[in-house]
């Protein structure tokens, strides 16, 4: 019962940890540059406590494709949005999409 009871409870923290890992590791590549963020009506917030999250160029099927911006709420124990952003590394750009941070 114990060995059970070890084997569940490292399994759950591998998937747990594969999962808040997956902020750092994930992301995608282009072969040129993105073009200029656009500039969106924000408006105003559906509620108490929504955050804008601004919109971004996403790379799909060989082409960038605008994914507009949204309001949301924070998960608990998180109180701001960062933002996605594209880097260059040598003749490739790479998305490092946003997330929620202390």
């Amino acid at each position: 019962m114990k060995r059970y009871l070890f084997a569940v409870v490292l399994a759950g923290g591998m998937l747990a940890g594969i999962g808040c890992g997956g902020a750092y590791v994930s992301g995608y590549y282009a072969n040129t540059a993105p073009p200029p963020l656009r500039a969106e009506v924000v408006g105003t917030a559906p509620g108490p406590g929504f955050v804008w999250i601004q919109g971004y160029w996403g790379w799909n099927n060989g082409r960038y494709d605008w994914v507009p911006g949204r309001w949301d709420r924070p998960p608990r124990g998180r109180n701001h949005w960062q933002a996605g952003r594209w880097e260059q590394h040598g003749q490739q750009y790479r998305y490092h999409p946003g997330r929620w941070a202390k």
